[in-house]
């Protein structure tokens, strides 16, 4: 038998979870392994990095869609159990849970959305359209796919931190982007403000030649003008030319309006973009797999 399809995985790997106790990974690869009937040799076939093995990887993919869309929720590190939303789904009896199931779930919409780029979406079961793509363009839109899980993975954990951890993440990112001179010189600025508006400064460069004031706010709704209006005011208060407002949520279009139409100088950083930022400078992430895409050196083959 062939291995299972992560989407044909789910709707087991949901039964599987219904006695509503805790499971770690491993309980569910090893009950999905006797549910599918995989066999020891097929278990060891690996991905090809060569660092997981492909059916690992598929239970894992499993159970992520269907945590994004509140199947099941973690409740630790490497456990998770059903949640009453996958009850509630396990109780209609459903045929299949793949991904046209689950987005019938605004959490599971959500998840795909922060995308701002919906290139890859809008290709779903369009042969043609990957058809007429090169290998490099099908490789790529594979990584911003992969990317955009791993944005939403970032955002789910940063809503779980405490405010203080929330402070150093924000302290660390902007010191590997070259602000704040070390993290040591950053952190004695950052934090230490608390009013007005205003969370903390650092420097802009590593000499210090002007600073940067910030505000760093792990917000569930949609900022709008009237904070970005205050961090503003706080701004003109110091005398302040630049400021960054960072938040894991999003802005409201008046808002983004209003922070381009203002004297001083306001960058808005939204959730997604705060993921980003987090992943292209490896802050919160690990390099598991590296991949060089080349192609052929036709100089190489030019005979003299």
């Amino acid at each position: 038998m062939a291995i299972p399809k992560y989407e044909d995985i789910m709707l087991p790997l949901l039964r599987f979870a219904s006695d509503g106790k805790e499971h770690s990974k491993s309980d569910a690869v090893n009950a999905m392994k006797k549910e599918f009937s995989v066999s020891d040799s097929e278990i060891e076939i690996l991905l090809p990095s060569g660092r997981q093995g492909l059916f690992d990887n598929r239970v894992a993919w499993a159970k992520g869609y269907m945590k994004q869309a509140g199947l099941i929720e973690i409740t630790k590190r490497g456990f998770f159990k059903i949640s009453q939303r996958g009850k509630d789904v396990l109780a209609n009896n459903p045929k299949r849970i793949d991904k046209d199931f689950l987005e019938q779930f605004k959490e599971f919409q959500d998840f795909l959305n922060r995308s701002k780029d919906q290139s890859l979406e809008k290709q779903k079961g369009d042969k043609v359209a990957i058809e007429n793509q090169t290998p490099e363009e099908i490789f790529e839109a594979s990584y911003q796919s992969l990317k955009q899980d791993l944005v939403g993975s970032l955002l789910d954990n940063i809503s779980k931190c405490s405010p203080s951890f929330f402070e150093k993440l924000v302290i660390e990112l902007l010191v590997k982007m070259g602000y704040g001179g070390s993290i040591k010189d950053a952190g004695q600025a950052i934090g230490k403000i608390g009013d007005e508006g205003i969370d903390g400064i650092i420097k802009e460069d590593k000499l210090g030649l002007d600073v940067i004031y910030i505000q760093a706010k792990r917000w569930q709704g949609v900022v709008g003008r009237p904070e970005i209006q205050k961090f503003a005011g706080a701004l003109q208060g110091k005398r302040a030319r630049k400021g960054i407002f960072i938040t894991t949520s999003t802005f409201t279009q008046d808002a983004i309006d209003f922070a381009k139409n203002i004297d001083s100088r306001v960058i808005l950083i939204d959730g997604n973009e705060l993921a980003n930022l987090m992943i292209d400078h490896n802050v919160g992430v690990a390099i598991t797999d590296a991949y060089e895409l080349k192609r052929i050196d036709s100089d190489y083959f030019i005979e003299e």
